[in-house]
């Protein structure tokens, strides 16, 4: 036990996962891929998987660390955020209890994995009988919105990421709504930074088809680019407000943007992340 076990829930964006792996596999110890029996999303839509896909996965996993839990994830009856929470649950069973359980989406890259794993596992102390006391590890994430001429327009504020738990009592998606730590490391998220056809795809078929006002967000993503970013406000899909201003980095590839990313500016202080540390610890103090 104990171990560094990480999870993806594969879908439509499968081939994403050619850039997320590779990433995390050296400093994990095993990697499992939930994959629908069926081929469908929450939503029941259909879609496929090409064999080349798994062909790749066989050429990389020079360690046999991959696994496939392929079983029925969407369920008629359930909407799109409990079949989502379902297949958490059922991915982490299959991972583990005792070790640290860690979730991904295949549109989700990790820029430091190897520094998050000894982080983790100077936690080890929270897997010694985890249900009771429940925890979450969250990085930030730096949430990539558009494609343009050049770079990438990405949301100015990074945003909190529930990527790991010691305990997977998941409510909404990944958050188990228990006590949060948050560390210092940046996870890249290709998010809505796709075609619009892709993003349709997305946002007919995720655990939030419901939360969107679908047109409207398109009509501003559509009208977004590298000279008018600047002058525009609000630019999440649910609560617009979210997402108040975007910024520029250069690359086109998952590696020129993580080497042009300026750090410092993107990073919240040290002394932010303790005292929200702080508050956590003792919002939970006296909580079993």
């Amino acid at each position: 036990m104990k171990r560094i076990q990480v999870g993806f829930l594969v879908s439509y964006d499968y081939e994403l996962l050619k850039i997320a792996i590779p990433q995390i596999y050296r400093d994990s110890d095993s990697i499992f891929l939930a994959i629908d029996k069926e081929r469908k999303t929450w939503k029941g839509e259909t879609f496929v998987i090409q064999n080349e896909f798994f062909d790749w996965l066989k050429s990389i996993d020079v360690d046999s660390k991959i696994q496939l839990v392929e079983e029925n994830f969407y369920h008629p009856e359930l909407t799109s955020m409990q079949c989502e929470v379902q297949e958490r649950k059922i991915l982490a069973e299959r991972m583990g209890i005792g070790n640290w359980l860690i979730q991904l989406d295949a549109d989700e890259y990790f820029l430091d994995f190897k520094g998050f794993v000894k982080y983790l596992k100077s936690k080890n102390h929270y897997l010694n009988n985890p249900e009771k006391k429940q925890i979450q590890i969250s990085p930030y994430l730096i949430n990539m919105y558009k494609r343009v001429d050049g770079g990438i327009l990405y949301v100015e504020k990074p945003t909190k990421i529930m990527v790991a738990t010691n305990y997977p009592s998941y409510k909404v998606g990944r958050q188990t709504r228990k006590r949060i730590i948050y560390y210092k490391g940046l996870v890249l998220h290709e998010c809505i930074s796709r075609t619009k056809e892709e993003l349709e795809m997305k946002f007919n078929n995720w655990g939030h088809d419901t939360d969107i006002n679908k047109q409207e967000f398109l009509q501003k993503w559509e009208t977004v680019n590298e000279s008018n970013y600047k002058s525009m406000r609000n630019f999440f899909y649910i609560e617009p407000e979210k997402w108040k201003k975007l910024a520029f980095v250069k690359g086109t590839t998952f590696t020129e943007i993580g080497e042009n990313l300026d750090f410092k500016n993107v990073f919240p202080s040290d002394f932010y992340i303790w005292k929200k540390n702080f508050g956590q610890w003792f919002k939970y103090l006296t909580k079993k």
